[in-house]
């Protein structure tokens, strides 16, 4: 079998049809080795195997952890891991000038976000780690095969290895399928990339009673479950190959797409200068926590983890944590019968380029509850009081919980009209079928995070609703 393979511009591609057939009846397939109705079961008994406890604490209760001398910089000792500091964003376009402080999560170094595949009576089935992460309003959620930074899988803090990497790092031990670098949350991360990888593996893996194996139906199925599926899986599962997609069946051509996307990046200009944590205009340090004198936006604060199935058992370590739930949204209309979505040409202080395509609202309202209407996000409106029967897709899922303290947002795919969301659509948004997203995500730094989450949640959409 041979792998998918790439070339030419970002929406041209050749795709292995054979692969298309076999995760196409994956995706029908209701799994064959663990039963989706006994998997709640099964989570909550990895759930009750561990010891899993976090406590909020002090800064000065942090044990690796310092506030830089001179800077202020929160910082481990080890100099890995990552790091809090400063960031001071301008961004200048046709709209005038923007600029904003705040404080940043620099990790420079790539991590590996990698899936392991494998055949089980004629269905490709993916092997998922129930994985505790601080973070997550229920610590236990579904994680990739491997989630490691290059600290964790290089034993930086002297814990046990990391299962399953050698699938990842040796290429004798598996057939690519996928593998491209992507972004992580433009606005709380500096230029953070991730390796996001799915391998099928050749010859036997060993059992371990922390993962199982799922088909694509049954994760299509979780994905409609709150705060089950992580965010990191989440970003996998959008990077599965898809079906190649036909360019006549979109309202906007591929190279229109394209040239639409390379004038939304051109016609910004981002300086994201970096800098010291104790100088960032409005924003406080106390004993428990850094945050915005307005009290929006986020806090850093710090916690006390134990962890019974991780590398390392107990650990401290700062998190970002957001001051209320976001609003993640695709609209969404059908043009000649296919699904469309609207995307936005967003501009985050943390992308290694100027824009990345997000969701059609990408927001923490309570962050702009105090602007005037016409200042806040456009399409908020449409989302939040869509009717039942607008609703395409609707479920709570977590960030990051391994940087991010309950952070939670809540994703929906929202049907519009033309009245609410026109075939013309305001300057920074363009309608995109999600068989062009799919094209798009085989490249990094096409498709924010955000987005990816939503292009994963949009293939578990029946195609005629």
């Amino acid at each position: 079998m041979q792998s998918l393979q790439i070339s030419g511009p970002p929406l041209v591609r050749r795709i292995d049809h054979t692969l298309a057939d076999r995760l196409a009846l994956s995706t029908a397939s209701p799994g064959t080795m663990l039963p989706t109705g006994d998997f709640a079961h099964w989570l909550g008994g990895r759930r009750a195997a561990h010891a899993f406890r976090t406590e909020r604490i002090p800064f000065s209760a942090l044990d690796a952890w310092t506030f830089q001398e001179g800077t202020g910089n929160l910082v481990h000792r080890s100099g890995r891991f990552f790091s809090v500091e400063g960031l001071h964003v301008t961004v200048s376009g046709d709209e005038g000038t923007e600029e904003w402080h705040q404080p940043i999560i620099r990790q420079p170094e790539v991590g590996i976000l990698g899936i392991l595949a494998k055949e089980f009576d004629g269905v490709l089935h993916f092997l998922m780690q129930a994985k505790m992460e601080p973070g997550n309003p229920n610590l236990l959620q579904l994680s990739p095969t491997v989630q490691a930074t290059r600290s964790n899988y290089t034993k930086v803090h002297q814990g046990s290895d990391v299962r399953y990497l050698e699938y990842f790092t040796q290429p004798d031990r598996g057939r690519v399928l996928t593998d491209v670098l992507q972004s992580e949350h433009g606005s709380w991360f500096y230029r953070k990339s991730n390796r996001n990888v799915i391998v099928e593996a050749i010859g036997d893996v060993p059992d371990h009673e922390d993962f199982c194996w799922l088909s694509l139906g049954q994760l299509n199925e979780l994905l409609r479950w709150d705060n089950v599926v992580n965010m990191d899986s989440r970003t996998v599962l959008a990077c599965m190959p898809g079906s190649a997609g036909a360019e006549s069946s979109a309202l906007r051509p591929d190279a229109d797409l394209m040239s639409w996307f390379c004038s939304e990046r051109s016609r910004h200009v981002v300086t994201a200068e970096r800098g010291a944590l104790r100088d960032v205009p409005g924003w406080q340090r106390s004993e428990w926590a850094i945050s915005h004198a307005e009290q929006r936006f986020f806090r850093v604060v710090a916690l006390s983890v134990e962890a019974g199935n991780r590398e390392v058992a107990r650990w401290t370590q700062p998190l970002f944590e957001p001051v209320d739930t976001g609003e993640i949204a695709f609209v969404a209309r059908r043009f000649g019968g296919v699904l469309h979505v609207l995307v936005a040409a967003r501009v985050e202080g943390g992308f290694l380029d100027t824009v990345e395509l997000g969701p059609t609202v990408q927001c923490i309202p309570g962050n702009v509850a105090h602007l005037p209407e016409e200042q806040r996000p456009a399409f908020l409106g449409t989302v939040v009081t869509a009717t039942a029967s607008d609703v395409l897709y609707e479920a709570v899922h977590s960030e990051e919980g391994g940087r991010f303290l309950n952070a939670e947002s809540r994703y929906r795919v929202v049907l519009a009209d033309e009245t609410q969301a026109p075939t013309d659509p305001p300057a920074g948004f363009h309608w995109v079928t999600p068989d062009q997203l799919a094209s798009l995500v085989q490249h990094g730094h096409y498709l924010n995070v955000q987005a990816r989450t939503l292009l994963a949640c949009l293939r578990t959409i029946a195609p005629t609703a």
